[in-house]
């Protein structure tokens, strides 16, 4: 299931997105447009800024604005930012692998297998929409 943390993370960067020019805009002005706490934007705003698809402005005018790579960045990348893992189950995740201790054998394990289908599918759709498309054509 998706957080709520990578789900406004995703809303506050679409209404960034989606705003003519790149002017920085205030945490209350996209908290109060979706309807996320303002506290816990500001959390994400910042985890996505450290990771450096957002910038800020400090006093009058300033706030967060998307940088210039974060249009042309596969979605994917927020999502290992906000979420982490993609995939559901740690022994099929490529870049956060463990073995889950109760499986004796990962090749004859019916749940592996069916999860890798789950990762590689939903990888499929993260990596290949960018932040650009995903704005212009929602999936």
């Amino acid at each position: 299931m998706l957080s709520r943390k990578t789900k406004y993370g995703l809303k506050a960067l679409s209404y960034m997105a989606r705003r003519e020019g790149n002017q920085p805009v205030q945490i209350a002005v996209i908290s109060e447009a979706e309807n996320i706490s303002q506290k816990f934007l500001e959390s994400i705003l910042l985890s996505l800024r450290k990771a450096g698809y957002l910038g800020s402005k400090k006093g009058k005018g300033g706030g967060y604005y998307l940088l210039e790579r974060a249009n042309k960045t596969p979605l994917a990348a927020f999502y290992r930012i906000l979420e982490g893992p993609i995939a559901m189950v740690p022994c099929v995740s490529l870049n956060f692998y463990e073995r889950c201790a109760d499986c004796p054998d990962e090749s004859r394990c019916d749940v592996h297998n069916l999860m890798i289908q789950v990762r590689d599918s939903t990888l499929s759709i993260l990596e290949n929409t960018t932040l650009e498309e995903f704005v212009k054509n929602p999936l």
